[in-house]
């Protein structure tokens, strides 16, 4: 063979040599890009999220104690009341009727009986007390044994939420005091109305039984009131609690000084509440759906001090995240990469740019991230929301952001 043609055939070979190339590299497949999250180590935190509303821990509803002509009031929702001093509505009362003795009886028992119930709740009140005056003196040795390294930062902790507590059932033992004697007044009232001891005409003031606001007027113009009408709501807007609805399979899951935080309620930040109460009893309530379901009252209360929630008020919305688990230093992976292969969870992990199908062990996750307790290691790489399309050892690249 001649050497033009041996150079011809040469020419032939490396132009079908580089067609070949190229062919390749056009129809090799190029890598797919895919959004990434990591598996790091950190704080895990699983919450319960559900609409809550505050409202006030104490409200009183002045009523009526006899029948008669109620005077225009003058009072509108949001003006201070003072106990005893205010007057928050003025009634005259009807001429008495005659009573049989069964019905004087019942109205000089009725007396006898919220007299008992003052005695009670002052008892109560001053048992209150002493237990303040103890959770006191007890913190008060907490902090001193924790200065000097004896005792752990969480049982001083205890301590405090301790005398919190006490200091909550104080106040409350006190309103109650303050009920109660409210409650003696309208009694009195009635029987000295019945029996003649209020003289026709003359004026009976109604007097708050609390410092606090009114929160609602229910009469605003006279009119002639039977015994017992409630006139007015009135409340002390300092002493807010939070209650949420939710739906009994997340209610055993909460427990009495779980963390809470509250969100969504208008201000800068996150406040901070703790659970008081997990009421017993559920009761059914119909969703946006139609859906019928169980739901359980679950109280919480403020544990940041009052100027940080002072806006808010009675009835005002809040999303709250009560905490039911939360872990430390636990290796976790965005919930996004996590998929169902079988019975098992699954992600597509990144190992020199191809994705590799791993089976991983889950352990706690909430909406956001999930532990993993085997199959994947600190700072590896995972695939976010792969699709149905991707397969084991298929090229991928980082999405560009």
């Amino acid at each position: 063979m001649s050497p033009l043609r041996q150079l011809k055939n040469r020419k032939l070979l490396a132009g079908l040599a580089l067609v070949g190339v190229l062919l390749a590299i056009g129809f090799w497949p190029s890598a797919r890009p895919v959004d990434l999250g990591r598996a790091v180590r950190g704080t895990l935190r699983v919450t319960v999220d559900e609409e809550g509303e505050t409202r006030v821990r104490d409200r009183f509803v002045v009523s009526a104690p006899v029948s008669g002509l109620l005077r225009r009031i003058e009072l509108e929702p949001g003006d201070p009341v003072l106990r005893g001093h205010t007057v928050v509505a003025t009634l005259v009362p009807a001429a008495p009727s005659p009573l049989d003795a069964r019905t004087r009886a019942e109205t000089e028992a009725a007396v006898a009986a919220a007299r008992s119930n003052l005695d009670v709740a002052r008892a109560q009140a001053a048992r209150a007390q002493a237990t303040v005056r103890l959770a006191e003196s007890e913190l008060q040795r907490q902090r001193t044994l924790q200065a000097q390294q004896v005792v752990s930062a969480q049982a001083l902790e205890a301590k405090e939420t301790e005398a919190r507590t006490a200091a909550e059932s104080q106040r409350a033992a006190e309103y109650s005091v303050a009920s109660a004697e409210h409650q003696l007044q309208m009694a009195r009232a009635r029987l000295l109305q019945a029996t003649g001891g209020q003289a026709k005409g003359r004026a009976l003031e109604l007097r708050s039984p609390i410092d606090g606001v009114v929160f609602k007027r229910l009469h605003e113009s006279e009119a002639v009131v039977v015994a017992g009408e409630p006139l007015l709501e009135v409340g002390d807007p300092r002493r807010l609690e939070i209650v949420s609805d939710l739906l009994s399979a997340d209610a055993v899951k909460v427990q009495p000084g779980a963390p809470v935080w509250l969100e969504q309620w208008g201000g800068a930040g996150p406040l901070r509440a703790q659970v008081r109460r997990v009421e017993p009893s559920g009761f059914m309530k119909i969703s946006a759906l139609g859906v019928e379901e169980q739901r359980v009252n679950v109280v919480m209360d403020f544990e940041d001090p009052l100027e940080a929630w002072s806006a808010l008020g009675d009835g005002y919305r809040v999303e709250v995240r009560i905490v039911v688990s939360e872990g430390e230093d636990v290796l976790k992976i965005p919930t996004g990469s996590l998929f169902r292969r079988g019975d098992d969870w699954a992600v597509f992990a990144v190992e020199g740019g191809r994705a590799r199908l791993r089976v991983v062990e889950v352990g706690r996750r909430n909406g956001a991230e999930a532990e993993v307790r085997s199959g994947l290691r600190e700072g590896e790489d995972v695939v976010l929301h792969p699709s149905d399309t991707l397969r084991t050892g298929a090229r991928v690249t980082p999405r560009a952001r």
